[in-house]
């Protein structure tokens, strides 16, 4: 950092006449030159600068000490939002209106004493402006803290317990994340969109990445999905819990809804992470606490905590909703504040490790409580197959068993804890296709439901394995007329391609989409035809 000197050579006369006045001490050079002589030599007396500590007031001693603790320096706009900014002003109205004299904020108390300066320095981040002691001024200080300076997080919790007013009907944390996860890979598998699923898909998917059962492209990998879904859940769950911990690709601020990121900005997730679970830490497992408060105190004390050198500008970050861009510190609750209530209420919650409560009337958590479930090891649930092909299978069924029975069936809309298939010949084609055998099926279904497949199903399993499709069912357009001469009189015109087999000397097969024309063929032979809609 720059020394006494230089921090105050772009400042004029007035300037340092203002420093000399207000540290009681008298310049003698007219000049700015030599008056920048006379007054650094002054300041930098250790006895002088004990009087002029011991006599600032207490919001000014508080942002003195404040820099000095972290290093001699804090981002410009980290300090002044919390000790207020400088006035703008020239030399003239600064004069005239003697401001220095009415100080503003504890910021303008320390600049116009010369104790501080704000400068551009270089960061990982590029130039950032900071506010800064000045190095020669800062080493006549007393460290408060001996130690490098490093960022402290106090024991105490932040926030508060939760009121009777904040608590209300709760929702327990679970497991079902692994059911999600399950269902995905199967998709994932099949080639297949995937449906609908309580946790969103692209958090999934980042979960699964971060665990390396999908690889960077998104492409399942066979055994550590194999790994993953015979794990108990218990394990399990921690397995997509740790690998989360760890990751520096999870970026709970870009997966976050309500939000678009834009430009080539990044942001540090990991470090983020570990902090926001470092202040949780500190609050007691088991009890109720606030949101709202925890929220409001991480404001105050850690605003910065995403954001390390303050900066609330640089990333392109616009509201999903109307696309209005949130830049600055006034959006730090639709930023900041909200990616802590989705890191508490989404995330946190969907690994098993928050419970939350709603109070009454609310449409969101109002209090959460830090918790571990009690997962289950064992998967006991029952699977169900009935002889028109129909599967069920319950929610606690194994993962593993549910991931490959899937793979043979077509979906169907899953009910409260139970999952729907059905097995079809489109579904046994596309399963072989991914060289898997109606076989295997059978001997799933057999070994997970204690031999109690319908035979129906295990014989038509079987033929279709040997003979494959033996019958279909099609929608089709018949074109009836009245006798068999018209049919025949149909087949000589122009209308003859438009018709397909023959089903008797009356009826014939419609080709696809061509009914109009047919119609049109049969004006012209001076038949007006009428189209009969189906009854079911």
């Amino acid at each position: 950092m720059p020394d006494l000197f230089h921090s105050l050579l772009k400042q004029d006369i007035g300037h340092l006449r203002i420093v000399a006045e207000l540290w009681g001490i008298e310049l003698e050079s007219p000049k700015a030159e030599g008056a920048l002589e006379e007054l650094s030599a002054s300041l930098l007396d250790p006895d002088l600068l004990t009087e002029i500590i011991d006599s600032l007031p207490p919001e000014a001693d508080s942002a003195i000490t404040a820099l000095v603790n972290a290093g001699g320096r804090l981002p410009w706009g980290t300090f002044t939002r919390k000790y207020g900014d400088i006035r703008e002003a020239g030399a003239g109205k600064r004069d005239r209106e003697k401001l220095y004299l009415k100080p503003a904020s504890a910021t303008e108390v320390l600049f116009y004493r010369g104790l501080i300066a704000r400068a551009f320095f270089d960061t990982q981040k590029g130039p950032q402006e900071f506010a800064y002691i000045p190095e020669d001024l800062l080493s006549l200080f007393s460290r408060t803290d001996e130690q490098p300076p490093v960022p402290t997080i106090s024991v105490e919790p932040l926030g508060r317990p939760a009121s009777p007013g904040e608590r209300g009907g709760e929702i327990p944390a679970d497991d079902s994340i692994l059911d999600d996860a399950t269902t995905l890979l199967a998709a994932l598998r099949l080639g297949i969109e995937p449906p609908e699923t309580k946790i969103p898909k692209n958090v999934i998917l980042s979960l699964l990445q971060a665990e390396k059962i999908l690889n960077k492209k998104g492409t399942p990998q066979p055994e550590p999905i194999k790994k993953f879904l015979e794990a108990p859940r218990k394990d399990a769950l921690a397995m997509l819990a740790d690998a989360w911990l760890e990751s520096e690709a999870f970026n709970e601020l870009r997966l976050m809804p309500g939000i678009v990121c834009e430009g080539e900005w990044t942001n540090q997730p990991l470090e983020t992470r570990e902090f926001l679970l470092n202040l949780l830490d500190a609050i007691p497992e088991g009890k109720w606490w606030s949101l709202n408060s925890f929220l409001r105190d991480v404001k105050v004390k850690y605003a910065d905590f995403q954001r390390p050198a303050g900066d609330y500008d640089s990333w392109f970050i616009k509201r999903a909703s109307d696309g209005q861009y949130l830049r600055g510190f006034a959006h730090w609750e639709e930023v900041d504040g909200a990616l802590i209530k989705y890191f508490i209420t989404d995330i946190l919650h969907w690994l098993g490790q928050v419970d939350l409560s709603i109070a009454e009337g609310a449409a969101e958590p109002t209090s959460f409580r830090l918790s571990s479930i009690e997962s289950s090891n064992e998967e006991k649930g029952k699977i169900s197959v009935a002889s028109n092909g129909k599967i069920n299978i319950e929610r606690t069924a194994p993962r593993v068993v549910r991931y490959q029975v899937s793979r043979f069936c077509e979906w169907e809309e899953p009910r409260q804890d139970e999952y729907l298939y059905r097995v079809t010949t489109r579904s046994l084609t596309h399963a072989k296709e991914q060289g898997l055998k109606a076989e295997q099926l059978l001997a799933l279904l057999v070994k997970h439901t204690g031999n109690k497949v319908p035979p129906s199903l295990v014989k038509a399993l079987k033929r279709w394995e040997v003979n494959g499709t033996e019958a279909r069912v099609q929608t089709q357009v018949i074109l009836k007329v009245s006798r068999p001469e018209v049919l025949e009189e149909m087949r000589k015109s122009k209308a003859a391609r438009f018709l397909g087999e023959v089903l008797s000397p009356t009826t014939v097969v419609v080709k696809g989409g061509a009914i109009q024309k047919v119609m049109d063929a049969l004006t012209e032979l001076g038949l007006l035809t009428e189209v009969e809609e189906s009854k079911e």
